[in-house]
């Protein structure tokens, strides 16, 4: 009796830290995703602005659609310029995940006029 005790603490056990695993990874997983959201949102927010990518509408209603197709929601969408600045969020587990990212074209170095 005793060792059916101690076999089913150990599974106890095992299955708990395999849930908080899993957990883990998933928030890792997610956090991944809103990154890469945010960037491509910056990214085809900053070729509209610029005219890189001939696409109608406003580069920040463009930045919206590719956070959705990422799964995300565009939170806020700053344009300075050619510089655009993106924040965009997503649940996992009930928790908000919220990325930045920031696109535009090279910076000038320091002396090259």
């Amino acid at each position: 009796m005793a060792g059916s005790a101690v076999a089913l603490g150990g599974i106890a056990v095992t299955a708990a830290l395999a849930l908080g695993a899993a957990l883990v990874g998933g928030a890792g997983a997610a956090s991944q995703r809103v990154a890469a959201a945010a960037d491509a949102a910056a990214l085809a927010a900053a070729d509209t602005a610029s005219g890189a990518v001939p696409v109608g509408g406003d580069p920040c209603e463009v930045a919206a659609r590719v956070a959705a197709a990422h799964g995300a929601t565009l939170d806020d969408c700053r344009i300075d310029d050619l510089v655009v600045g993106v924040r965009v969020s997503a649940a996992y587990a009930g928790l908000p995940t919220v990325a930045a990212s920031r696109a535009g074209p090279p910076e000038t170095p320091a002396g090259d006029g």
